[in-house]
């Protein structure tokens, strides 16, 4: 079958800012907008080039040709157009609002931005509001800079202690506010005091009460981490400085009632991991919390593999407490196709044929406002998040193939949904979710059938290897050079989905002695398969040997396929590599010896020509099995000797046909008469182990008591069995059990 298999590079937005940054030593602010965004340009040329080639070498069977990036002009028309089409159906708005915001990046962020970091040190302090006639209310903060932001005094209205004080006003220390007090059930009455401030903004529940109060605006941070002059006494400080100056003061005041270390959990920037604070700015945002329901459906119509995966998607949507904010106060990534009258703020969208467009750089298509007849327009300054434009990937694949005659339209009937998204399990709640949102609003319907869920690879100390922030001692190139593709793969598919793994230089060797082996095996059985040509159906003369591994080859091939079908790379490794192991190496390949080397008395050349049918349906069976796994030394093993004989199609591996199973090979008769001879094998070489003889050293002779139908069969493959034995007689008797006494 043909595949659609692109390759993507996300290469805009604040991840490649904040890369280009630490790797030139410049920041953005600085460096200007153009002068930054061309080294943005160049540093992610130079990074998806070295990349390219490193998924080459280990294999990646990508089709090159559809490569793109998330930058180029294709992806910025495609980002800009869907964009326009979300705000044409009222799905994006652009409003005044407060956004949870990173100084240290100096932009808003989206919910999904945000991690929580747990175990954060800080001090709970009790400080006293004062009521009017004097009354002292505790409050307990860990916030004391949000003092200059406090707009209320939020108290329980069925508590005791405060209920009565609602409908007065109160007076935070060093700082000559006055608040009202409001009763809200909203609030914890078992936390600290049971009384508490209300800044704008210090969290979420912040926010949902200066919208349900109708509280005024008091923003006491600049967009850089500061205070500002709402602050006196503490303008210019940082958050943590003021901090730290504030309970200096109070506790000189006399003003700090209790005071006890706590740990807590903080919210951070996922990009750079700074405390996320709450500020207002002008944002765009994706509308996504009145649709919760439909993005929950849409999950359950795609199957995840591991399965438990859902759940982590489901529980992102059911926390979601903002709309999908996607504005980002940066230079580089797609601009946003509007400009904002400079009158009275209407919204002018660009014409879909003038993209991809960069408003700053472009006047807007009309000359006067529809709204106020203004004639200043002002382009919008911010980027869309990178996650704006990898969310429409499905809508930039379906133009990858127009230069070869298949147009968008074409692409959306026969290939959407595609089948398959493949990604790590820490970008379910960003790229799955917001593809997921932006297919189902632009397209209606879901943009794939299945979602395949990676792991992370871990250094041995546990840390995620990050291609952003990879050390010398962490580059992958390195474990290619040490061993090699095949070896590292090996380690890669040895991981259950959805598991994180650390990389194991063991595993690395033990993938490499399986490309040794195979190798090994393949220049042993090849010899004998030169100028071979397979029949078409199986030899009428097959020993036990034969059939048996025939059946346990027919069950590989029927596990192996099951299991990728299920996406279960590792457990299809498995089932391939112990077949190869014991079944073909230690076992089939020393029974067969004789035969193959016509070294023995009563090999005749119809045993013969079935040993070789046998090995080369299974050789070449087994190179098909590993092939996704090894695609190197598979690749080079089948065209030195399959390639003429199976190359009817194709003389590569990876375009040929994928073992199917065999109804005649299926032979439970000979799967349990191969194991009698097995158990004679092993015990031979038990015996010869515990004697401390060579697995190669001759014996005078075997005598075997074996049921009568076990006898049999044991006796067709006498060749077989002295063969592994290394015993120059085999005798069989009837009897009621399997025994085996060895004559030196």
């Amino acid at each position: 079958a043909e595949v659609f298999y692109p390759f993507g590079f996300d290469d805009n937005g604040l991840p490649t800012e904040r890369f280009t940054e630490n790797v030139r030593g410049i920041r953005a602010r600085t460096a200007g907008r153009q002068a930054f965004i061309d080294a943005c340009l160049e540093l992610s040329a130079q990074v998806e080039e070295q990349f390219e080639g490193f998924w080459k070498r280990l294999g990646l069977s990508v089709d090159w040709r559809l490569r793109y990036s998330t930058i180029d002009p294709r992806s910025r028309r495609v980002s800009q157009a869907a964009f326009i089409d979300l705000v044409e159906k009222g799905l994006a708005y652009r409003q005044q609002s407060p956004t949870q915001w990173c100084p240290e990046c100096g932009t808003g962020v989206a919910q999904a931005d945000v991690e929580d970091r747990a175990g954060v040190a800080t001090q709970f302090s009790t400080i006293p509001f004062t009521l009017d006639d004097q009354t002292v209310v505790p409050v307990a903060t860990t916030r004391p800079e949000l003092l200059a932001a406090c707009v209320a005094l939020m108290v329980h209205p069925d508590d005791p202690r405060y209920a009565r004080y609602a409908g007065g006003y109160a007076t935070p220390p060093l700082f000559e506010l006055r608040v009202p007090i409001i009763a809200d059930a909203h609030v914890d009455r078992d936390k600290g005091t049971g009384a508490v401030m209300c800044c704008t903004f210090g969290d979420v529940t912040d926010v949902e009460w200066w919208r349900i109060h109708h509280l005024p605006l008091r923003i006491a941070i600049t967009p850089q981490g500061r205070m500002n002059d709402l602050a006196p006494g503490y303008t210019g400080l940082t958050i943590k400085q003021a901090r730290r100056k504030i309970l200096e003061d109070l506790a000189a005041a006399g003003k700090i009632l209790e005071q006890r270390q706590i740990e807590h959990t903080v919210g951070v920037h996922e990009r750079c991991g700074t405390d996320i604070e709450y500020l207002v700015a002008g944002q765009w945002f994706i509308r996504i919390l009145d649709s919760k329901d439909k993005f929950l459906e849409a999950g359950r119509q795609i199957r995840w593999h591991p399965d438990y995966m859902r759940t982590r998607y489901e529980s992102w949507i059911e926390g979601l407490n903002w709309d999908w904010n996607i504005s980002r106060q940066r230079f580089y990534g797609v601009p946003f196709p509007v400009w904002l009258c400079g009158h009275c703020g209407h919204v002018i969208l660009a014409r879909r044929e003038d993209l991809p467009i960069d408003p700053q750089e472009t006047p807007p298509p009309i000359q006067r406002c529809p709204e106020c007849d203004g004639t200043a327009f002002t382009g919008d300054q911010d980027v869309m998040d990178t996650w704006a434009t990898s969310s429409v990937t499905p809508l930039i694949c379906g133009t990858l193939l127009e230069p070869y005659g298949i147009a968008p339209g074409v692409f959306d009937r026969d290939l959407r949904p595609m089948t398959l998204r493949p990604n790590a399990h820490d970008i379910i709640r960003t790229w799955d979710f917001y593809t997921i949102v932006r297919s189902l609003y632009q397209a209606g319907k879901i943009p794939w059938t299945d979602v395949l869920i990676s792991g992370h690879a871990l250094d041995p100390t546990g840390k995620k290897l990050s291609k952003s922030k990879r050390t010398a001692a962490e580059d992958p190139t390195a474990l290619l050079d040490e061993s090699s593709a095949d070896a590292v793969r090996y380690w890669a598919t040895g991981v259950s989905v959805g598991s994180d793994t650390v990389i194991s230089a063991e595993i690395i060797k033990k993938g490499q002695r399986l490309v040794t082996k195979l190798w090994n095996a393949a220049r042993l059985v090849a010899p004998h398969l030169e100028s071979y040509q397979p029949a078409g159906s199986s030899p009428t003369y097959l020993t036990v040997s034969d059939r048996w591994l025939l059946h346990k080859l027919n069950a590989t091939i029927r596990r192996s396929t099951e299991l990728f079908l299920a996406y279960d790379f590792r457990g299809a490794r498995e089932e391939a590599e112990q077949f190869f192991w014991g079944d073909l190496c230690d076992n089939y390949l020393e029974l067969v010896k004789f035969r193959l080397y016509g070294q023995a008395d009563g090999v005749t050349s119809a045993s013969r020509d079935a040993c070789r049918y046998v090995l080369y349906h299974t050789l070449r069976t087994v190179l098909k099995l590993f092939a996704p796994f090894l695609p190197f030394i598979t690749e080079e093993i089948y065209r030195t000797v399959f390639s003429a004989s199976d190359g009817a199609t194709t003389s590569s591996i990876h375009r040929a046909l994928w073992p199917e199973t065999v109804d005649s090979w299926a032979d439970e008769e000979a799967a349990a008469s191969g194991r009698h001879i097995l158990e004679v094998v092993e015990t031979v070489r038990r015996f010869k182990s515990e004697h401390r003889l060579s697995m190669g050293a001759d014996l005078s002779e075997l005598r075997i008591t074996a049921p009568h139908a076990s006898t049999l069969w044991l006796a067709s493959a006498e060749v077989d069995i002295r063969s592994a034995t290394r015993a120059q007689t085999v005798r069989f008797t009837p009897g009621d059990a399997l025994e085996v006494d060895i004559v030196c």
